[in-house]
C-alpha cells in the first residue's frame, strides 16, 4: 500500500501539488488522472523516491511492503546483467544474478568438490528455487503468450526491439515480480486490442495495490475503484470507476459553479446595500459597516470553483504544395540479421493523402517510417522524394528532440525568427509560459509529445511522417491532434494504435502489414488499427 501525508511537490516555481494527504490501500486499484502537465509522472517520480534534481518534495509519502515500478519511458539497455529482454526480466527477482552465481559455484564445484564448495552451491540453488528461478520461463512465456509477444523476442538485444516489444517486455517483468504494489505510468502505450484486454484480466486478478497512470479510459473504467485527480495543485479523491468520478466530478462542479454564483449574487446585493447607506445617518453607517462585515465573512468562506479544463484545439501551417507524387517507395525491405522486417514494400504517396499504417508491434511500421524520413537506410528497394518536399518527422520516443537545451531552443527559428513567435506557438500546443525554459527531460510524457509537434509546425513541412504520435496524450488532447491533422493540406504517413485519433484523422488510405498491402482506407480498418 501506499500512504501520503501533507505532500507537498514543486519543480522550479511551479507548484505540482499542495498539502495532499491520500492512500492507495491493500488490494485497491487507483487510477491518477489529470491533463497534461499536471504532474502526473513527478508525482510518482516523488513515491518512489526518485525524483528529478529540479524537484523539490516536503512531507510525506511511504510504500509499504514490496512495489514494481513500470516507467513511461524504458531504462536503456534494461537491468538486467544482459543487455536482453530474458536477463531484465530475471533482475526483477533478483535471478539474473543468482542464475550468474549459480554458475559459477557449479564451475567452482566442478573444479573443486569442497564441502565448501558444495555447500555455497546449495545455498545458491535454494534460493534460486524459492525466488521461482525453475518455473521462470514457464512464467515469461505465458506471460508473453498473453501480451502478444513472441518468446524468441526475449532473447534479442533488448535496445532493438520496438516501442510495443519493448513495452510489453517491460510488461512481463512486473508481473513476473509480483510486488505487493504495482505503480503503472501508461501501462498501455503501444499495444493492440488483444493485448489490452489480456492485460485488463491481469490487473483486475492481481490481489495487491495498483497506483496506474493511464489515458486508456476503457483501462480505467474497467480496473480501477478510487480515482485520484491531480489539477490545480490539488489532489481530489473519487470513490468507484472512471465512469463514476467523471459524473461525480460533473456533478460536484456543477454544484460549485452553482454556489458560488448563489454567494456572488448575495455579496454583491450586500455590498450594493452597504454602499447606499454609507454617509447617510450614524445608525445607517453602523449598519452599513455591520453588512460590510457579513461581505467579508462570505468572501473568506466562499465555494471554490474548479477550472474546467478547456477544448484543446491545434493548428499546423498551411503548408507550400509538393510535387504530385511526394514520396514515391520501391521495393524498400528492412533486415535486423536473420530478421527480416520488411519484405517488399511498394508505395506511392499522392499529394494531400492521409495514410494509416497498421499491424503488429514488430511488423515493421517504425523501420518504414524511419526509412521513409531518411534516418534508416533500407536493406533493398529506395525510396524517392518529389520536388518541393519538405519532411516532418515525429519518432516515436521523441528522438527528434534535444535533451541538451530548452524547450524554447528546441523550436526552429528559422521560420519563426522572435521568441514571441515561438512562445506563442508553443503556447498554442499547451505548452504556455516558464514551461519554456524548462529542460525536455523535466516535461511529462505528453508535454514531450506536444513538444514534438510543436517543433513540426515550425519547420513549415508539407509532408509529414508520424510514429504513434498520440502516446501518453489526454483523450482531449489525441482528438483535437486527429481533427489538426484533418484540416491540414499537407501529405501524412501516420502509425497509430489509436482508435479515436484515426476516426479523427479521417485517412485517404491504408497500409497494412506484414501484408505489404496499400488500398483505399475503409471504416472496417478501424477494428483493425486495436486487433492487429
Amino acid at each position: 500500500m501506499i500512504v501520503g501525508s501533507s505532500l507537498t511537490i514543486e519543480i522550479g516555481d511551479r507548484t505540482l501539488l499542495r498539502d495532499a494527504s491520500f492512500v492507495v490501500g491493500a488490494g485497491e486499484k487507483v487510477g491518477l488522472v489529470g491533463r497534461n502537465g499536471s504532474g502526473k509522472s513527478t508525482f510518482i517520480s516523488v513515491v518512489i523516491g526518485e525524483p528529478a534534481g529540479n524537484v523539490r518534495s516536503s512531507g510525506n509519502a511511504r510504500i509499504r511492503g514490496t512495489y514494481g515500478y513500470l516507467p513511461q519511458v524504458p531504462v536503456p539497455q534494461g537491468l538486467g546483467l544482459e543487455p536482453n529482454g530474458f536477463s531484465h526480466i530475471l533482475s526483477a527477482r533478483g535471478l539474473d544474478v543468482l542464475d550468474d552465481a549459480l554458475g559459477k559455484a557449479r564451475s567452482q564445484m566442478a573444479k573443486d568438490p569442497s564441502s565448501e564448495n558444495i555447500e555455497l552451491f546449495s545455498d545458491l540453488e535454494e534460493q534460486f528455487r524459492e525466488n521461482g528461478g525453475y518455473e521462470a520461463e514457464s512464467t515469461m512465456a505465458r506471460l508473453a503468450d498473453g501480451l502478444g509477444l513472441r518468446q524468441e523476442a526475449l532473447l534479442d538485444d533488448i535496445d532493438g526491439l520496438s516501442g510495443g516489444q519493448r513495452r510489453r517486455v517491460d510488461l512481463i517483468r512486473i508481473l513476473f515480480q509480483g510486488p505487493d504494489t504495482m505503480i503503472l505510468d501508461e501501462p498501455t502505450n503501444h499495444l493492440d486490442l488483444p493485448a489490452k484486454r489480456w492485460l485488463m484480466e491481469e490487473l483486475e486478478s492481481f490481489p495487491g495495490a495498483i497506483l496506474v497512470v493511464s489515458h486508456d479510459l476503457k483501462l480505467l473504467d474497467r480496473s480501477i475503484n478510487k480515482v485520484l485527480h491531480l489539477a490545480d495543485s490539488t489532489l481530489h479523491e473519487f470513490k468507484g470507476t472512471y465512469s463514476s468520478y467523471l459524473a461525480q466530478f460533473e456533478a460536484d462542479t456543477a454544484q460549485r459553479e452553482r454556489a458560488a454564483e448563489l454567494e456572488g449574487r448575495e455579496i454583491k446585493r450586500l455590498s450594493t446595500l452597504a454602499d447606499s447607506m454609507r454617509g447617510s445617518t450614524n445608525r445607517r453607517a453602523r449598519i452599513a459597516k455591520s453588512i460590510d462585515k457579513r461581505v467579508d465573512r462570505l468572501e473568506s468562506s466562499r465555494t471554490t470553483v474548479r477550472q474546467r479544463e478547456r477544448t484543446a484545439v491545434f493548428r499546423l501551417p498551411r503548408p507550400e504544395r509538393s510535387s504530385g507524387i511526394p514520396i514515391q517507395v520501391e521495393r524498400l525491405g528492412v533486415r535486423y540479421g536473420s530478421l527480416t522486417a520488411l519484405g517488399a514494400v511498394d508505395l506511392q504517396v499522392t499529394r494531400g493523402d492521409r495514410i494509416v499504417v497498421i499491424g503488429k508491434n514488430g511488423a515493421g511500421k517504425s523501420s518504414l517510417l524511419r526509412c521513409l524520413a531518411g534516418v534508416q537506410e533500407p536493406s533493398t528497394g529506395s525510396v524517392t522524394l518529389g520536388k518541393h518536399v519538405t519532411l516532418g518527422y515525429f519518432a516515436q520516443e521523441h528522438e527528434q528532440v534535444d535533451p541538451d537545451v530548452t524547450v524554447l531552443d528546441n523550436i526552429d527559428d528559422t521560420v519563426l525568427t522572435t521568441e514571441t513567435e515561438r512562445r506563442a506557438l508553443l503556447g498554442s500546443f499547451g505548452l504556455a509560459g516558464k514551461v519554456a525554459h524548462q529542460m525536455p527531460a523535466t516535461l511529462s510524457g505528453g508535454e514531450r509529445a506536444k513538444l514534438g509537434l510543436a517543433m513540426l509546425a515550425a519547420g513549415r513541412a508539407n509532408v509529414l511522417l508520424l510514429d504513434e504520435p498520440t502516446n501518453n496524450l489526454d483523450p482531449a488532447s489525441i482528438h483535437a491532434v486527429g481533427a489538426m491533422l484533418s484540416r491540414w493540406d499537407g501529405t501524412i504517413v501516420v502509425v497509430s494504435h489509436d482508435r479515436s485519433f484515426v476516426s479523427a484523422l479521417e485517412p485517404t488510405h491504408c497500409l497494412r502489414l506484414p501484408d505489404e498491402v496499400f488500398t483505399h482506407w475503409n471504416e472496417a480498418y478501424l477494428d483493425q488499427v486495436e486487433a492487429k
